[in-house]
């Protein structure tokens, strides 16, 4: 893999996230300490990299007030933009906190992609990715409604076996799964995921590597990531399955957790280190996420000192 990463955001997001003492219906409801970030799957993989110093760019469907607001404040993280023009007003979601360290996350669906303007849209951005595309790309973040969800496959067609990492949600996750076309790099799937794919509790790290390695045989990804929570990450891949766990660490917000390990993940196999060695990194990442507050991400001191306490174990040697 080169070290030249372009991010997909087809949904981004302005991120905000506040604070309240409870969360009441019916009274008004004062927030405090408001934070707004840019978000979105892909956002969030670029900010991750673009931290812990990788060559990054990231192409982001932006739209209306709220698309401008969103591209200024990640130009201000020194993040390389590529705009693509999304058929209505960027979304939002917020991210609210109350005092027993409770949140709330409400998410709006995003700009329609009609089947009207599907055909035209989806066609002119998938043209726009493949021009950009010069290493490994990475497709994160769920997709804005009316978008076919053939959508990844589509791309990863035009990409070339092995060039595409996803991680999405809903049909275009279960099309990628019940019906692999062309085999990507790299499919995560969180712990909910993974069992709604599967059909049953993946209720140990030995019943996740199983799934994953079903997945891999299947054709899906030649590498196959599955969270699982504080217990960290299984990987499915060539060399084996492995199990990363890392140290037990406070836990402000989850927000972005699986974004950071994606990014994380991702830069580690374009530096050329090992699966194995990607999966701690990447675990190490999610685990400094979830030690920020809100939506903010991880921060690459906490990547460094946290990587030095993750195990790595191999379950089928």
């Amino acid at each position: 893999m080169r070290n030249d990463i372009l991010t997909v955001t087809l949904n981004p997001a302005l991120d905000l996230s506040a604070h309240l003492p409870c969360m009441t219906a019916g009274p008004k409801l004062r927030l405090h300490d408001p934070v707004i970030e840019p978000g979105g799957g892909g956002v969030n993989v670029a900010r991750v990299i673009h931290e812990l110093g990788g060559n990054v760019s990231a192409w982001v469907a932006l739209g209306g007030t709220s698309g401008a607001q969103h591209l200024d404040l990640l130009r201000a993280k020194e993040v390389v933009v590529h705009v693509f023009e999304a058929p209505g007003e960027t979304r939002q979601n917020w991210a609210i906190t109350d005092a027993m360290g409770q949140q709330y996350r409400l998410q709006l669906p995003g700009p329609d992609w009609t089947p009207d303007s599907f055909r035209n849209r989806a066609n002119d951005a998938l043209d726009s990715i493949t021009a950009l595309a010069n290493g490994p790309v990475v497709l994160s973040g769920s997709q804005p409604p009316g978008l076919d969800p053939a959508f990844p496959q589509t791309l990863a067609a035009r990409l070339g076996p092995g060039r595409l990492v996803v991680d999405t949600s809903g049909d275009a996750m279960t099309l990628l799964i019940t019906r692999p076309e062309i085999l990507l790099c790299l499919l995560r799937l969180d712990q909910a995921e993974a069992e709604a794919q599967a059909g049953h509790p993946l209720a140990d790290p030995k019943d996740a590597a199983d799934f994953a390695k079903a997945l891999r045989s299947k054709g899906v990804a030649e590498l196959i990531a599955i969270a699982r929570g504080a217990d960290g990450n299984i990987l499915a891949a060539p060399q084996g399955v492995f199990h990363a766990r890392p140290p037990q660490v406070p836990v402000l917000s989850k927000i972005g957790a699986g974004d950071s390990f994606t990014g994380a993940f991702t830069l580690a196999l374009a530096q050329g280190q090992s699966p194995s060695e990607a999966l701690r990194l990447g675990t190490a990442a999610a685990a400094a996420t979830v030690m920020s507050a809100g939506t903010g991400l991880c921060r690459a001191a906490d990547v460094t000192r946290l990587l030095r306490d993750c195990s790595l174990a191999q379950l089928d040697a």
